[in-house]
């Protein structure tokens, strides 16, 4: 039939020793396994029937021989080169029929059979050896022509996935689908870029970077023993990584197939990409939006996904830093090189980073998530240096960028933590000024620190909703900027110019607002408490947020 028995068997469409025991016209005639019992699954590629004992010459593996045994020699040396010879030229095993010129089946045939592992049945009443190979031949045919439909509707599918420009996540979404398996794309350093683990969860993931180098130092036999598919994605010379498949059922196209075709369509969208970088960024984009967008279904699988990307969790002290270009003149379509660029001057600052837009922020406001040894402290030397490096990639001749850091602590709770204190304090940042790198820093903010800590304490909501209900009823039905006019007020305290400033409105409409909301609270806003409690109600609306 032209293709290697591998081949064909691992697209599923070869029948074994053991369904073929089980078609009827071999049930019929009694069939016993004799030797060879832990081979039955050896898949058979076509059925031949001889009589002759130089059958060996004539077959070229794979085949599952039919006989009566008649011109079988009869002594026992020459029965067990028989028996040696069909091992070495790969036959998937022997049926015999006993019969009247073979009563029972030469017992020196059967401990060499035994011996080589190779199936050998013997057939106690007499069957129709036409039937059986037309059977066989028939199921083999069939599940052949299944199986070019089934390529080529692979085929079909990645194609049009190429040609459209799709994402690598989503070609490796389509490829994990479609084998009903999970599978990891990884750069060169065996660090995860994209996963599709289906109904296995996030655990698959677990100490990934150990497993793959062992896979790939065991060599692709022993990968696939243990189920493990590893395909490389590469084009023009070029490999950018590896594309897996971890154990799934098989697949009438061939999981190999499958693989390999989804490793094109990865190749040439990785051609297609311009920036060297852009597989890391769509990484960092997905985890740190997962994480800011609370779209994970455990902590223990978000950390198996982070560390599986190269940015280590356990033991370690996590950081969340927000920077936002203040200039106008930052040159506009740029946020790919942002990223890039404070990316690559945190790692060489000798930190772990992932860095990402904000993905529910207007702004092109960048995150970072930091990763360091409990003992490593992030000074406002090295974060002058990244936010140095934005202020380039956004050339920005006069450094007007701000840095706001969240407070540092343990696993995932904590890193959510940090980022949303930064982006808090980066929104209560002095927009005014114009030039240089200004730090802030959240442990200089007691107020939000404690509001932060509360987290999403029921009480601290109740306050929240008790405070501001008139202004967010009124916004809501005015289409009103009262909350966002309040928060001005408070960043500001006792300096009106500035907080109209910052609200974008003249003087005497920012007055005019501001009596609104004394208004509709029946409050103060020159009485000190009243500002602290109106400004713990803001920031918990954030953070609720």
């Amino acid at each position: 039939m032209g293709e290697p028995v591998e081949a064909l068997n691992s697209a599923g469409v070869l029948p074994s020793i053991r369904e073929i025991l089980r078609f009827d016209d071999v049930a019929r005639a009694l069939p016993e396994v004799l030797s060879g019992e832990d081979a039955l699954d050896r898949p058979v590629r076509w059925v031949h029937v001889s009589e002759t004992a130089d059958v060996a010459r004539l077959v070229s593996g794979g085949e599952l021989l039919l006989s009566t045994g008649v011109g079988w020699p009869t002594d026992d040396e020459a029965l067990r080169a028989l028996g040696a010879e069909l091992a070495r030229v790969g036959v998937a095993g022997l049926v015999l029929e006993l019969g009247d010129s073979t009563p029972e089946a030469p017992q020196a045939l059967v401990k060499e059979f035994r011996m080589q592992g190779l199936p050998l049945v013997v057939l106690h009443r007499e069957a129709r050896f036409i039937a059986i190979t037309e059977a066989v031949h028939s199921r083999i045919i069939a599940d052949q022509m299944v199986a070019l439909r089934a390529r080529d509707e692979i085929h079909a599918l990645f194609t049009e996935l190429s040609l459209r420009g799709s994402p690598a996540d989503f070609i490796v979404s389509q490829a994990g689908r479609v084998l009903a398996s999970p599978v990891v794309l990884e750069d060169l350093n065996h660090q995860v870029v994209s996963a599709e683990t289906l109904g296995a969860g996030e655990e698959v993931l677990s100490q990934w970077e150990p497993r793959s180098r062992a896979a790939h130092h065991d060599g692709t036999a022993a990968a696939e023993a243990d189920g493990w598919i590893i395909t490389p994605v590469e084009a023009r010379g070029m490999r950018w990584g590896f594309l897996i498949a971890l154990p799934g059922e098989a697949h009438p196209a061939g999981r190999s197939n499958v693989l390999e075709q989804a490793a094109v369509a990865l190749a040439l969208s990785r051609l297609a990409d311009r920036d060297d970088d852009e597989w890391t960024r769509q990484s960092h984009d997905r985890l740190l939006g997962a994480l800011l967008g609370r779209r994970f279904a455990s902590e223990q699988g978000l950390v198996a996904r982070f560390e599986a990307a190269g940015f280590p969790v356990a033991r370690r002290v996590l950081t969340g830093v927000s920077l936002v270009v203040r200039s106008s003149s930052a040159a506009a379509g740029d946020s790919a090189r942002l990223v890039t660029a404070a990316a690559g001057a945190t790692r060489e600052q000798g930190l772990d980073v992932l860095a990402a837009l904000h993905p529910a922020h207007p702004s092109n406001l960048l995150v970072l998530a930091l990763s360091t040894a409990p003992e490593q402290a992030i000074g406002d030397a090295v974060l002058a240096v990244i936010a140095q490096a934005v202020a380039r990639a956004a050339r920005v001749e006069d450094n007007a960028v701000t840095v706001a850091v969240g407070t540092a602590g343990p696993g995932i709770p904590g890193l959510l933590a940090s980022i949303d204190e930064a982006t808090e304090l980066l929104g209560r940042a002095d927009a005014v000024r114009s030039r240089g790198v200004a730090i802030q820093r959240v442990e200089r903010r007691p107020l939000l620190r404690l509001v932060n800590a509360m987290g999403s304490d029921p009480r601290l909501q109740e306050h929240s909703e008790l405070m501001l209900r008139p202004l967010i009823e009124y916004d809501l039905a005015a289409d009103g900027d009262l909350l966002e006019v309040l928060r001005a007020y408070l960043t500001h305290p006792g300096n009106r110019t500035r907080a109209a400033a910052a609200s974008h409105l003249s003087r005497s409409v920012f007055y005019q607002r501001i009596a609104l909301i004394e208004d509709l609270l029946g409050m103060d806003l020159d009485d000190g408490e009243t500002l602290s409690a109106l400004h713990a109600a803001l920031l918990a609306r954030r953070v609720v947020r």
